[in-house]
């Protein structure tokens, strides 16, 4: 932006005063053109041609004194724009700093501080006389400077694979035959047992189905055992003993330790028996007898499959 005053606005005040100081001489110079023409009266006549003393020479000098009323006039006005006084609009002349920047720029105008943007890219511009284009001082628009390639993209890492599950924890309990139908519960009373009622549950299964573990447990023996069959008899961690009878095989021996889940053998029909089934027992000590509800008791462990 310039620092020049707009000019309009003073040339019109100058305008208003040289009419102001016109008017006020404007007697003055009156009284000094009748002087002048009364001493020169006489010249002026030996001097006229004979048609001024003519009718319509008065008219003509009339007018001739308002000419000169005029020239005084626009004189002083003329004056005036010459002398004006200090501060007053005056013309100056500029000349462009920069490319595209306003031709109107105030002589000795401060340097552009770094950074300005302007809208069009750096040229050979000169100022006239080898002057500096102060082309260094000004900074190109970002949309004007060479495009870069877009920097290519860092490959994303390969994702880490997933950790192994962890293996589900060994069950502590296990149902002898799971989901396999009851055919003979525990306690029905029955005249042909010693006890008077059946001492254990009857799991309906076909011959060769795997029987299982109920608990974690030490083998006490696996073999023959007379109306039983095959029979596996395991003591458990809480010191109760499960009996598995009328087995087709036999898969442990007496002495070894399996756990909840694990195979003792497979079903059958061996001993005093009428099909293919699996007589289950719990007791409280290994003898004939001393037996508890075989069902409940693997319930009371959390075990369902029944």
């Amino acid at each position: 932006m310039s620092d020049v005053p707009p000019v309009q606005p003073a040339l019109r005040r100058l305008a208003a005063r040289a009419v102001a100081q016109a008017a006020a001489w404007q007697p003055r110079l009156g009284r000094t053109l009748r002087t002048v023409r009364t001493h020169a009266a006489p010249l002026g006549s030996i001097a006229a041609p004979r048609h001024a003393t003519l009718p319509g020479s008065r008219q003509r000098a009339e007018r001739d004194q308002a000419v000169v009323s005029a020239g005084a006039a626009a004189v002083l006005l003329a004056g005036a724009l010459l002398v004006a006084t200090p501060g007053s609009a005056a013309a100056q002349t500029v000349r462009p700093t920069t490319p595209g920047a306003s031709a109107f720029t105030a002589p000795q105008a401060a340097v552009p501080s770094p950074g300005i943007v302007q809208v069009a890219g750096p040229s050979p511009y000169r100022l006239p006389g080898d002057g500096d284009s102060a082309q260094e001082f000004v900074a190109v628009a970002a949309n004007l400077l060479p495009a870069e390639p877009p920097a290519a993209a860092a490959a994303a890492p390969e994702p880490e694979p997933a950790p192994d599950p962890a293996p589900a924890p060994a069950p502590e309990w296990s149902a002898p035959a799971p989901d396999a139908p009851t055919s003979n519960p525990y306690g029905v009373a029955n005249s042909e047992y010693a006890a008077g009622y059946h001492t254990g549950v009857d799991f309906a299964v076909a011959p060769g189905t795997p029987l299982l573990a109920v608990g974690n447990a030490t083998v006490v023996s696996a073999g023959w055992d007379g109306a039983y069959g095959k029979e596996v008899v395991l003591r458990l961690a809480d010191g109760h003993f499960a009996q598995y009878a009328h087995l087709s095989a036999v898969s442990v021996a007496a002495g070894d330790h399996v756990s909840a889940g694990e195979r003792i053998g497979l079903s059958g029909s061996t001993g005093n028996s009428t099909g293919p089934h699996l007589h289950f027992e719990i007791r409280t000590s290994n003898r004939y007898g001393a037996v508890v509800n075989p069902i409940a008791y693997l319930a009371g462990h959390g075990v369902t499959a029944f």
